[in-house]
C-alpha cells in the first residue's frame, strides 16, 4: 500500500503572523445575507417608497395597500406621517432631501417639515445617497438641543449600593447629565436606585438618574420620585418581534403617557440589528426596520429615542457598512425632531482603533447625548454587558476633546475633588440608609468606595440583608420625599434641596421638553430654550470661554511659565 504524501503547509510571512495577532481579528465579521436581514441598509427586499392619500387618510404606503398594513404600518401612517405634506414631500427625489439635510442655508425646521411627510422607505432612500461625512454634517444641524451632553452607566457587578453612589458622584462631577444603572439581581433595585440618586447629588447638581428594569418596577420607582427618567422602553421594527414582548405600538404609547402624567422624562429604545437578533427581520435591511422604530417613537409622542444599535451593535458591526447605518439611524432620529441618545454604550470590538472610529461620528457631530451609556465604572462592573468606553478611557476622551476642540461634555477633575465627592456620596448614603432603617453601611465600606476603581476593591456586603431592606423600601412605600427628609435630617441640606428641585421640575413638566437636561444651576436646558441654531461656519454651538478653558486642562499639562510645573 502506497503511503499518502504529507500535506505541506504554506508558511505564513512574519507580516501575516503579526497582523493575525491584532485585536481587530478577534472581532466577528459575516457576509451579507439579505434573506434573514443580515444587511445594513441596502436589501433587495426593502420596499420601494410610495404613498397615496384619500380623504386625509394614508391608504397606501411603501407598496402596501391599507388592507394589508401590519400594526406598525397602521400606527406610522395614522400617527407619525404628516398627511398634509406627505404627497409633496414624497414627490422630491431622495438626493434633493439629502442635500437639504447637508445644506447649512436650509434651516432645521424646513428639513423637519419635509421629513415629516416621508415614509420609512423614502427616508431610507435619502440616507442611502449620503456618505458618512455628509451624515455627520447633517447631524450637526439636525440635533434638537444646541449644547451636547452625555450619559453614563453607574453599575456594580455585585450590585453594591455604596460603590454605585461613589461612582455616580464622580460621574456627575466629570460632566455627565444623566446617570443610568441596572442590576445583576433585580431585587436589589430599590437600594441601588436610591444609591444612584444620592450619589449624583454629591457631585455636580442636576444630574438625572434612572434604573433600567422590567417596566412595572421601573415605572413605580419613577412615580415614587426615586428615579427621574426612563429610556429602556423598547420598540421594534417587525410585528412578530413586537408581539414577542407582548406589546404593540399602542401599549408602548400608553406606557409613555403614564410616565408623562407624572412629569417623568422618558424616551424609547431601539436599534439596528434587534430584529435580526430576535430572528424575525422579514428579510428587510436593519436600517429600514430601525426607521420604522423611529417613526413609532414619533407617533407615540415620546420626547426622544435611545438608538445607535445599543445592545445589538455586534450585529451591524459584523456586516459591511454597519457602522454607517448606525450613524444614519442617529441622524434620522434627530430629523424626526426627537431627542437622540446616540449609543456608544455597548462593547463591540477588541480594537481600540475601531472603538474610536465607532465613536467619532457622534462625538464630532455632537448629539443630545453622545453616549447613551459611557461606563463610569471599569467594564468588568458594567451590568449592561460592557460599554464602548469605560472609566479607564476618561483621559483619552478628554484629550480628544482638547485636540479637536470638540465638546463631548466631559472634563478633567483633579484627584482631590473626586475623592471628596466620592467620600461625601458614600457618607450621605450611609446616613440615608440609617435614617430609613435600611442595612448598615460601615465606615470601612465608605473608605473603600472613596478610593476604589471597581467592585473588586470593596468588601462584600450581606446580600440577604440587603435584599430584605430593598423589599422593605417597596413595602413601606418609601419615596423621593423620604430620601429628601433623610438627607436634611442628616445634615446634607444642600443635597436635599437639590433633590427637591429635581422633583419640582417634574411637577412643572419642564423635563418633558425634547432633549431636556438640568444645568448645574438646576435650570432646564432643552430644545425649547436651547434650540440648535447651526447654519454653517461661525454658527451653532462651539466650545468657547470658560468651557474651552476647562477642556484645555488634562492630567499632565506642562506650565508655559515653569517647565517643572504641571497645571492639570
Amino acid at each position: 500500500m502506497t503511503a499518502e504524501p504529507l500535506a505541506v503547509s504554506t508558511p505564513k510571512s512574519h507580516r501575516t503572523e503579526a497582523l493575525e495577532e491584532r485585536p481587530v481579528n478577534l472581532d466577528g465579521f459575516v457576509e451579507e445575507w439579505p434573506e434573514v436581514g443580515m444587511v445594513a441598509m441596502d436589501s433587495p427586499y426593502d420596499p420601494a417608497p410610495s404613498v397615496r392619500v384619500d380623504g386625509g387618510v394614508i391608504v397606501e404606503m411603501d407598496g402596501r395597500p391599507r388592507a394589508e398594513f401590519d400594526f406598525l404600518d397602521q400606527f406610522i401612517a395614522d400617527h407619525a406621517i404628516d398627511v398634509s405634506v406627505t404627497e409633496r414631500a414624497m414627490s422630491l427625489e431622495p438626493v434633493e432631501v439629502a442635500r437639504m439635510l447637508v445644506d447649512p442655508t436650509v434651516t432645521r425646521s424646513e428639513v423637519v417639515e419635509v421629513a415629516g411627510g416621508l415614509t420609512p422607505a423614502a427616508l431610507l432612500e435619502v440616507v442611502k445617497t449620503m456618505n458618512v461625512v455628509e451624515m455627520m454634517q447633517a447631524l450637526q444641524k439636525m440635533r434638537a438641543r444646541r449644547t451636547p451632553a452625555n450619559q453614563a452607566h453607574s453599575t456594580s457587578a455585585r450590585d453594591n449600593p455604596v460603590q454605585v453612589a461613589a461612582e455616580a458622584a464622580e460621574a456627575s462631577l466629570r460632566g455627565f447629565r444623566e446617570l443610568e444603572t441596572t442590576l445583576g439581581v433585580v431585587r436589589y433595585a430599590p437600594l441601588v436606585a436610591i444609591a444612584l440618586q444620592v450619589g449624583a447629588l454629591a457631585g455636580t447638581p442636576g444630574a438625572l438618574t434612572q434604573c433600567a428594569l422590567e417596566e412595572a418596577t421601573e415605572l413605580e420607582l419613577g412615580m415614587r420620585g426615586i428615579t427621574a427618567y426612563a429610556e429602556t422602553i423598547s420598540v421594534y421594527g417587525t410585528e412578530p418581534v413586537f408581539c414577542d414582548g407582548d406589546d404593540t405600538p399602542w401599549s408602548k404609547a400608553f406606557l409613555a403617557s403614564a410616565y408623562a402624567s407624572r412629569g417623568i422624562k422618558m424616551r424609547f429604545t431601539s436599534g439596528t440589528g434587534s430584529e435580526v437578533q430576535m430572528g424575525n427581520a422579514e428579510g428587510r435591511s436593519m436600517l429600514y426596520l430601525e426607521i420604522r422604530c423611529i417613526l413609532v417613537a414619533k407617533g407615540a409622542g415620546v420626547q426622544g429615542l435611545q438608538n445607535g444599535s445599543i445592545s445589538c451593535i455586534g450585529v451591524p458591526g459584523a456586516v459591511p457598512a454597519g457602522i454607517r447605518a448606525v450613524l444614519a439611524e442617529n441622524l434620522l432620529a434627530s430629523t424626526a425632531d426627537l431627542e437622540c441618545a446616540s449609543g456608544n454604550d455597548q462593547s463591540f470590538s477588541h480594537s481600540d482603533m475601531r472603538r474610536t472610529a465607532r465613536l467619532l461620528p457622534q462625538l464630532l457631530s455632537g448629539t443630545d447625548f453622545v453616549c447613551s451609556g459611557y461606563s463610569a465604572v471599569p467594564n468588568y462592573d458594567n451590568m449592561f454587558a460592557g460599554s464602548n468606553l469605560d472609566s479607564t478611557d476618561y483621559d483619552d476622551w478628554n484629550t480628544i476633546q482638547r485636540d479637536l476642540q470638540v465638546d463631548g461634555a466631559l472634563r478633567h477633575v483633579p484627584e482631590e475633588e473626586l475623592l471628596a465627592a466620592r467620600s461625601r456620596a458614600a457618607r450621605a448614603l450611609q446616613a440615608v440608609f440609617a435614617q430609613l432603617g435600611l442595612t448598615t453601611i460601615t465606615d470601612k465600606e465608605v473608605d473603600a468606595a472613596t478610593y476604589a476603581h471597581g467592585s473588586q476593591d470593596l468588601p462584600m456586603r450581606d446580600v440577604l440583608e440587603d435584599l430584605k431592606a430593598a423589599q422593605s423600601v417597596m413595602d413601606r412605600g418609601i419615596t423621593g420625599l423620604d430620601v429628601i427628609k433623610a438627607l436634611e435630617t442628616s445634615g446634607y441640606s444642600d443635597m436635599a434641596r437639590t433633590l427637591l428641585s429635581v422633583l419640582r421640575h417634574r411637577v412643572s413638566g419642564d423635563l418633558l421638553h425634547t432633549s431636556a437636561i438640568l444645568t448645574s444651576d438646576l435650570e432646564t436646558l432643552s430644545a425649547v430654550n436651547d434650540a440648535n441654531d447651526y447654519a454653517g461656519p461661525g454658527s451653532g454651538y462651539r466650545p468657547a470661554g470658560e468651557r474651552w478653558r476647562e477642556m484645555k486642562r488634562l492630567r499632565h499639562v506642562v506650565s508655559a511659565s515653569n517647565p517643572e510645573e504641571e497645571i492639570g
